[in-house]
């Protein structure tokens, strides 16, 4: 069936008679703040204790916008014999946000859980080189972090909580086994020591 002529317009009138009839609201930043919603891209935190300097957000990201800079530190060996081991401590993590497009790649590409985002954006500044968050200033955004929504209660188990369970159980049903076998030994003893007992006179 062909389109009527005119549809286009009367329904395009229809969407304006209906905008002009509703109360225009603004809103009045920064006295009344916007409800942002839980998953939007302000700025960046750094967990640092979760960085293992392994450079994958440095790398992947686009922009080239993370600076990293570490050393490495030799420990002892644990036991006698064995050898000695190295690990990268982190002396520098610094995001320029003058030049970062919140992509969220750097984010994603973390094996270990070091970045995440915050919701909170206001934090300009009337030099750009205040921009560059060094690593301080990016732990102090983790306590924006909002915390991560609930489980679905229908989805699956992690694997790691499982095999943890898995493990819990296994070790609570060895120790029941253990304390059934005591259990059995000392009635077999009590007789024996009041054999013992009664004929000693």
């Amino acid at each position: 069936m062909p389109p009527i002529p005119g549809s286009g317009l009367a329904k395009g009138l229809a969407v304006t008679l209906r905008t002009m009839t509703k109360k225009t609201v603004t809103a009045q930043y920064p006295d009344t703040q916007p409800e942002l919603p839980p998953r939007s891209r302000g700025v960046i935190g750094l967990f640092e204790e979760n960085c293992t300097v392994c450079m994958l957000c440095a790398r992947e990201c686009p922009d080239w916008c993370i600076y990293i800079d570490s050393h490495k530190e030799t420990s002892p060996p644990a036991a006698p014999g064995g050898r000695e081991r190295s690990r990268n401590v982190l002396d520098r993590f610094a995001i320029d946000f003058s030049l970062c497009m919140y992509c969220g790649i750097c984010i994603e590409v973390c094996p270990f859980d070091a970045l995440f985002w915050s919701p909170e954006f206001e934090y300009a500044e009337t030099d750009i080189h205040e921009l560059t968050h060094e690593r301080d200033k990016l732990r102090e955004w983790m306590w924006t972090v909002p915390e991560p929504p609930a489980l679905d209660p229908a989805a699956e188990e992690p694997k790691e909580i499982a095999a943890a369970r898995k493990a819990a159980d296994k070790l609570a049903a060895q120790r029941a086994k253990e304390q059934q076998e005591q259990q059995r030994q000392q009635p077999e003893q009590q007789p024996e020591e009041q054999g013992e007992k009664g004929g000693n006179p």
